[in-house]
């Protein structure tokens, strides 16, 4: 299991287990949150960055994730391995749910 931290927008690899700790601990892990609707109706798009490898084969790293809470999309998840594919995978839901 490889473990992450970010310095900035990179992500870096992360041997020390206690290193990685104390940073999930002091850093946010969020990247872009989104709220569509009001009252009664509200879907939140979250992107956030992991911190734990997830693509569970050899290759790129995934390392961020994107999900869809609420609404006729509620569980769309998508996951990349870059910060600028996080960021167009956030717009890409937005405008899922936006119906676009």
């Amino acid at each position: 299991m490889d473990l992450y931290i970010l310095d900035g927008t990179i992500p870096v690899l992360e041997p020390d287990l206690n290193a990685w700790g104390r940073w999930n601990r002091t850093h946010s892990k969020f990247i872009a949150e989104s709220v569509f609707g009001f009252l009664w109706w509200k879907v939140r798009v979250s992107t956030v960055f992991l911190g734990i490898d997830h693509s569970f084969t050899e290759g790129f790293p995934v390392l961020f994730e994107t999900m869809v809470f609420g609404g006729k999309h509620d569980g769309f998840q998508e996951r990349s391995s870059t910060w600028s594919g996080a960021l167009r995978t956030h717009a890409d839901a937005c405008a899922l749910v936006r119906g676009r």
